[in-house]
């Protein structure tokens, strides 16, 4: 799934708020955001049409109802599905940046060796 830059802002803030949110929400939250205010329609509009957010139910605003939304998708599985998307073949490359990124700690090291080896594990035994 291909986002765009605005799509991509509107899903990190729901990422973030680990809820469902209305629009008015979202914009609240939208603290950088590159967009109008008034184009969050279109954004919603188009990110449900690409399953990357669902209905979730409904909220009282005033004297309306307004729609909430929560992501289809993970932040995570997204990221995954787009270095997957984008080559197989380039995953070692990425992977070997990573590696020599300076903000790569002995900790987070530690943690992507465990992350590592319980995936091969879990593969072994399939």
């Amino acid at each position: 799934m291909d986002l765009t830059k605005s799509e991509l802002e509107v899903m990190e803030v729901l990422w973030q708020a680990g809820r469902p949110l209305s629009k008015s929400e979202i914009l609240t939250m939208s603290e950088n955001k590159t967009w109008k205010d008034s184009y969050i329609h279109i954004i919603l509009k188009s990110l449900l049409e690409k399953k990357a957010i669902v209905e979730a139910g409904r909220v009282r605003t005033g004297k309306t109802f307004g729609r909430l939304f929560s992501p289809k998708v993970s932040c995570e599985e997204y990221y995954a599905k787009n270095v997957f998307n984008s080559g197989r073949e380039r995953l070692p490359m990425l992977f070997s940046a990573l590696v020599r990124s300076e903000a790569l700690s002995p900790e987070l090291i530690e943690q992507l060796e465990e992350m590592l080896e319980k995936r091969k594990k879990e593969l072994e035994q399939e």
